[in-house]
């Protein structure tokens, strides 16, 4: 049945043309290419028609065949990475070319097509546009392509696991980056439930790629929701052009600095082929495979210092490793849901109260460090005459690793795999796919460790008796504070699974079985009714169209298309939910399905003038989701070449972003705090939007009167003297985030094409910033925030540990203005010895007014990188080595806050070709000094990798 459906999707989807084939004979072309100097054959060298999609590649003796059925003249062209393209004008047939291409040494020449959609000069991009070309990933001394996105001018990379990293530009960086796109041959890559990019976890093999193009800033006038921060754009080898068999194999080393395990290999395997025949048919099949064990995750540092009122100020002698509120990064059940009220202690001749939390387990005791990820996708195409081509293409990938949202996941058996039908000509194509996602035996952390705890050392009130029994009875016995808290923890501890033991394996696995994430205990011959079990399954529909009127408009050109999108998500009762059914009822898996729409359109007008000096670009584009009101974003940008060689540019572009999946239905309940989306009819009976008081106020409230308490009051005075320290939230419904941006640069070729220089400047204003606050709603929200009813009610709850607390997704109240630029060189200054470096600043500006939540910027204010290279510094042999530096700066997010260190690397590559056996080994390293560092708090501390890797490139190839 869900193969039927997918099926009537591609067809219905995929529009019929009416094809008319020129009424010419068939006309052959047949042709050599050599390298000019040394006259050896190029093969790979693609030749094509221009304006068309017919194109073939040379074989390994550099001889081509191309046949057409296109009138007199045209236009063939020939091309190749390295060196400069020719054109040749065809105006008879029995044309026989003998072509002689000059190795390339000029910057500046790369073409582009993200920027504006269709393709265009790097120089004369209307924004700011990085690329890696296949020549670039080759020659990069990262581990893979995906690596080498972090030494990109402007991006911000973070790793939550070797098989799970995330780029990000312009500021507001989270590990699961809702603000940046990642499409791989126009296929968005975005998990749905999980919310989430997964272009190096699904996306093309190392033998695969050919081109990466990063769009830094706002890309969302022209590609829609996702794109609000920017975009990458994974381009393909063509089954036509990039012929033959392929085979890779890296095998590595990490962890031999001994601190977390031993050392590790790495090994990855890659394959691929292709083939065309007949013309007009063609193939490729890509498989990959590589394991490893991963970066741990390990610090710490204590979020829940004895400073805050969290913990206990007024006992200084219950700092740092005495903190019995302690609150690590990487650990997990010693969260603030896991705060235990310890009152009516008799301590130095008065009625004490004291908060504690649970003793919880360290993320390296219930998460596994070997990961794998299996990649596999294949493609066939058809030429439909010389306009026309379609394909399909599948992709499947299956991945493990650690990701990080509002709580670290346990990714295992994760698999993400899409089917995609596409039409395409020379200036238009019609396109739909569909993703299938399904998270496996993947887990929860959080309530993993939770339901650990619970299970077998009782619940947080049952812990805390215990607790304040022991206590009590140590100091009653003249033990010091700090002692007694000790004593009292491994009393309230008594029972509870240690990690390694099999008592404790064994709950672990009964635990992420279960698909329920409440709280509960085993009882004598039953299972546990909490789990941690992560089971999300999804499937996102999307359909695109383009279409390019250059040909039939004089005055302008003009640029076209349409997309439509649809979320479908299985309800598992965890993270998504039947919201149709009651209240209590709504956490019970299965029901109807959920589904989240969204549509949109554009129109992009370019014009040139004055000389083609002068080109001007003006999109608008309209989305429509039925949550919300129709929303228009529009972009208009200018390019101005003097002299041929100096381009400046300057942008404008209001983007909206309609809150994705996650933050607009998900209803997760994690450690007795519902995580909930922000339309309005998820909070209808609920209360967290019109009647909760923000957690913050709440925690300010609980120890004011923790010290009337100890003053003398009675807990009920002490409340209602404190009432008006309780803030009451009063949310909106969520709203689409909206985005101002400006961009100005300057982009210029100089000293005789030896000097590409690239800078510019922009600055944002956010409106509606989507994030979390958490909030705390009187139990059962049955009195209204604001009475004396309510503020006893709080009190109740913080004693007895029964708030109804929600973490919601709405808007901020303020507008946030984040700023900065960027300044990239590149300098070849010695036949082929090439140095490149660029400096991005990213800065935030304050708002004098505090905001319901952190908006968390999480972006250094300064990074840079500096790389070294000649790709042939002897014959067939060349290196490159990259030096990258960024500043400290402050992450903020429910998970985890602090400071990111500063820290620097270095990476290098050696890569030695044997043309004749069509061999390139490459030996390199990344952060080669194992200098360890982290990019963001909670995240893994990153060590050196150090690698060699074998490509046997162009066998069986015609």
């Amino acid at each position: 049945m869900k193969f039927r459906r997918l099926l009537l999707f591609l067809l219905l989807t995929l529009p019929v043309f009416t094809l008319h084939a020129q009424e010419t004979n068939l006309i052959e072309i047949n042709g050599r290419v050599t390298e000019q100097g040394s006259q050896e054959p190029l093969p790979g060298v693609s030749v094509y028609v221009r304006g068309t999609v017919t194109g073939t590649a040379t074989n390994a003796s550099g001889q081509f065949t191309l046949k057409t059925k296109l009138k007199f003249p045209f236009y063939l062209v020939v091309s190749m990475v390295g060196y400069q393209p020719q054109e040749f004008e065809i105006t008879e047939p029995g044309a026989r070319l003998d072509i002689s291409l000059v190795t390339q040494t000029l910057l500046g020449k790369e073409v582009v097509v993200t920027a504006s959609r269709v393709e265009e000069s790097i120089l004369k991009s209307p924004v700011a546009i990085e690329k890696l070309d296949i020549r670039a990933i080759k020659e990069t001394p990262a581990p893979s392509f995906y690596d080498a996105l972090e030494n990109v001018k402007g991006v911000q990379m973070t790793t939550s696991s070797l098989t799970f990293k995330v780029p990000n530009t312009r500021g507001f960086n989270i590990p699961n980056n809702f603000r940046f796109m990642q499409l791989v041959d126009g296929v968005d890559m975005q998990a749905a439930t999980l919310g989430v990019p997964l272009g190096n976890a699904i996306g093309p093999t190392e033998l695969d790629i050919e081109s990466v193009e990063i769009t830094p800033g706002a890309a969302s006038a022209l590609y829609g929701m996702n794109a609000i921060n920017g975009m990458a754009n994974l381009i393909t080898k063509s089954s036509f052009l990039y012929q033959g068999l392929s085979v890779y194999q890296k095998t590595g080393i990490n962890h031999v600095d001994r601190i977390d395990t031993e050392p590790s290999i790495l090994s990855e395997f890659a394959v691929r082929y292709a083939k065309a025949f007949q013309d007009n048919w063609a193939f490729k099949v890509n498989a990959s495979y590589m394991d490893g064990t991963d970066w741990r995750s390990n610090s710490p540092d204590d979020q829940n210092p004895n400073t805050l009122n969290t913990a206990n100020p007024s006992f200084p002698e219950l700092n740092g490793a005495n903190n019995p509120a302690y609150d690590a990064w990487n650990k997990y059940g010693d969260e603030n849901n896991n705060a235990v009220t310890i009152s009516g202690v008799q301590y130095g001749g008065k009625n004490q109260t004291f908060l504690v939390r649970r003793t919880g387990y360290w993320e390296k005791d219930v998460v596994s460090p070997r990961v794998d990820n299996l990649k596999f996708d294949a493609a066939l195409h058809y030429r439909l005459g010389d306009n026309a081509e379609v394909s399909y293409g599948y992709r499947i990938g299956k991945m493990d690793g650690v990701f990080q949202r509002g709580n670290k996941i346990q990714l295992d058996n994760v698999v993400v795999q899409n089917h995609r039908v596409e039409l395409k000509g020379a200036n238009y194509f019609v396109r739909s796919y569909v993703s299938i996602e399904n998270t496996g035996d993947s887990y929860n952390v959080k309530p993993m460790v939770d339901n650990l705890d619970i299970t077998s050392g009782g619940s947080n009130s049952e812990w805390g008796a215990k607790f304040k029994t022991a206590l009590q009875t140590q100091l009653n016995a003249g033990t010091d504070l700090v002692t007694a808290m000790q004593q009292a923890r491994q009393a309230a501890d008594a029972g509870r699974v240690e990690p390694g033991t099999p008592e404790f394996n064994a709950l672990k696995s009964t635990i992420r079985d279960i698909n329920n994430w409440d709280h509960g205990k085993v009882v004598a011959g039953a299972p546990a009714t909490g789990g941690a079990w992560l089971s999300q399954k999804s499937r996102l529909y999307h359909t695109d169209a383009q279409w390019d009127f250059t040909d039939h408009i004089k005055f302008a050109n003009l640029l076209v298309g349409a997309d439509a999108r649809v979320y479908e998500v299985i309800p598992d009762g965890n993270n998504f939910v039947d919201f149709t059914r009651p209240i209590e009822e709504r956490t019970l898996p299965g029901g109807n399905n959920v589904y989240y729409k969204k549509f949109g359109a554009f129109a992009q007008l370019t014009r040139t003038l004055l000389g083609d000096r002068l080109k001007l670009f003006g999109s608008l584009r309209m989305d429509y989701n039925p949550e919300f009101d129709p929303k228009l974003n529009p972009r208009i940008a200018a390019v101005y070449t003097v002299s041929e060689k100096h381009n400046f540019r300057a942008s404008y572009q209001n983007g909206f972003r309609f809150p994705a999946l996650f933050e607009a239905v998900s209803y997760v309940n994690n450690g007795n705090v519902r995580r909930v989306g922000g339309l309005p009819y998820i909070n209808e009976g609920l209360g967290y939007l019109d009647n909760s008081y923000t957690l913050a106020s709440v925690n300010d409230f609980n120890a004011a009167v923790n010290r009337d308490v100890t003053s003398g009051l009675t807990t009920n005075e002490a409340a209602l003297k404190n009432r008006q320290v309780l803030q009451i939230t009063r949310l909106s419904a969520t709203r689409p985030e909206q985005i101002n941006s400006f961009e100005v640069g300057y982009k210029s070729v100089l000293f005789g094409s030896k000097l590409v220089v690239d800078i510019d400047a922009y600055t944002n204003v956010y409106d509606g910033f989507l994030g979390q606050v958490e909030v705390a709603v009187p139990k059962g929200n049955s009195v209204q925030v604001g009475t004396d009813e309510a503020v006893l009610a709080m009190l109740a709850a913080n004693r007895n540990g029964q708030q109804t607390r929600y973490r919601v997704y709405t808007n901020a109240r303020n507008k946030y203005n984040n700023y900065g630029s960027s300044l990239g060189l590149t300098y070849n200054f010695y036949q082929k010895f090439t140095l490149s470096g660029n400096v991005n600043y990213n800065a935030i500006k304050t708002n004098e007014e505090k905001d319901i939540f952190v908006t968390a910027f999480n972006t250094p204010n300064w990074i840079t990188n500096v790389s070294l290279g000649n790709r042939e510094v002897l014959k067939n042999l060349g290196f490159n080595v990259v030096w990258r530096w960024q500043d400290s700066f402050l992450w903020e997010s429910p998970l985890a806050n602090g400071t990111v260190p500063a820290y620097s690397t270095v990476d290098a590559q050696v890569t030695l070709r044997v043309p004749e056996s069509k061999i390139t080994i490459k030996a390199g390293g990344t952060n080669l000094f194992n200098q360890r560092y982290i990019q963001y708090a909670a995240g893994p501390t990153i060590g050196g990798l150090y690698y060699v890797a074998l490509t046997l490139d162009g066998l069986l190839s015609k």
